[in-house]
């Protein structure tokens, strides 16, 4: 795993115990930065309410009807989504003239997540004996009873049979570690001066790619066990549209172009050394469309009922497009949500500080060019269990 000093060396446990978008209600939060998963979110429910018409719905079960959001964060995307999801099946339950289950919904992240803020964004539970009309029609109550989750979702996370949807969108791009051979100097897939491999040698990211197709390997094992038969599942990452994995797309000019940048000024004045910077990677990876059905197609446990490249559009969302500094600022902000929990914990908060204020000068003055080309594409997939 990348190291976090010069000699120290961070495992994967110990990033799972990190890894989390900014926290809080700041600047820089998740919270106030997620504007852009949101529309994307948005424009892709009639996708994922395709996706809950393959569940089968049962009369009269005696359990909860469960649905799960994987890599939920902290603000109130996921909240959004849960309702949507809720209030679809229960639609559903009333056209077939069948009385609704319960429902529960549970919120999971790593437990660096701050939990505390979203769980502060949870509406009240709407009274028991509320009738189903009075359910769908409350935009300020929730239907279902809400529980946190706690643990990487590349392991298993609930009992086995016990999960009717799963829900994951812009999480699975996050690999559980920075790839061994990435940050051995004596490695040919060592990404020397480079945070993320957007233009690295092909053999870092292939060692990129075989990670990410064993972490998806692990999160298709674990939701085998748990999600039901006749349940489903909805998953969204990042994609790239290249068939060369050193083409990251949209994710390269985020991290690969002035936040790379950014990094190497900080070597030039001397505020950090090389070896520094090069011990340094973001662990995400833009996977094609063939990448994520290889391995689900190795897994065999899951058909593909819908598999495709979703175009998602830009993650900066600014009032005033020809506001050069507010364009910096609002692609240093979208940096800093994703990553700057790893930046702080690799070089210290007062140098964080400084990074983030060089990504916010260098895009502010390529503002016009990030608007035209800072384009997200994303795998949105479907699956449900082989018969």
């Amino acid at each position: 795993m990348a190291p976090m000093g010069d000699n120290v060396v961070v495992s994967n446990m110990e990033l799972e115990r990190m890894l989390s978008m900014k926290g809080g209600k700041g600047e820089a939060s998740y919270a106030n930065n997620s504007q852009a998963q949101a529309i994307h979110a948005r424009s892709m429910l009639h996708l994922l309410r395709e996706t809950l018409d393959r569940v089968e719905l049962v009369e009269g079960r005696e359990v909860p009807f469960v649905v799960v959001d994987l890599g939920c964060s902290c603000g109130s995307n996921t909240i959004n989504v849960v309702d949507v999801m809720i209030k679809h099946v229960m639609k559903r339950y009333e056209a077939l003239g069948l009385q609704p289950p319960e429902f529960s919904a549970f919120f999971s992240d790593l437990p660096s997540n701050d939990f505390n803020t979203l769980f502060q964004l949870l509406p009240p539970l709407a009274n028991h004996g509320v009738s189903m009309e009075e359910c769908l029609a409350a935009n300020n109550h929730r239907s279902y009873f809400a529980a946190g989750v706690p643990g990487s979702f590349y392991r298993r996370l609930f009992p086995a049979r016990s999960v009717d949807v799963f829900h994951s969108a812009f999480s699975l791009h996050w690999l559980s570690q920075v790839p061994e051979s990435v940050v051995e100097k004596r490695s040919r897939a060592y990404n020397k001066g480079r945070v993320f491999i957007h233009g690295a040698d092909e053999s870092t990211a292939n060692a990129y790619k075989k990670q990410f197709q064993t972490d998806l390997a692990g999160f298709l094992m674990a939701r085998s066990v748990e999600m039901k038969r006749e349940g489903s599942m909805f998953l969204v990452c990042l994609a790239r549209t290249s068939v060369d994995p050193t083409d990251q797309g949209g994710a390269g000019l985020l991290f690969g172009t002035h936040f790379q940048d950014a990094w190497d000024d900080l070597v030039q004045e001397g505020l950090i050394s090389h070896e520094k910077r090069d011990s340094f990677n973001i662990p995400v990876y833009a996977a094609s469309l063939q990448d994520f059905k290889d391995v689900v197609e190795a897994n065999g446990s899951f058909a593909i009922d819908k598999l495709e490249v979703f175009k998602g559009g830009s993650p900066l969302v600014v009032n005033q497009p020809d506001d050069a500094s507010e364009v910096g600022r609002a692609l240093a902000n979208s940096c800093r949500t994703v990553s700057g929990v790893l930046v702080d914990a690799h070089i210290g908060d007062k140098l964080s500080e400084e990074l983030f204020l060089r990504v916010e000068r260098r895009a502010t003055s390529h503002a016009k060019e990030l608007l035209e080309q800072l384009q997200f594409f994303h795998i949105v997939a479907s699956l449900s269990f082989a018969q």
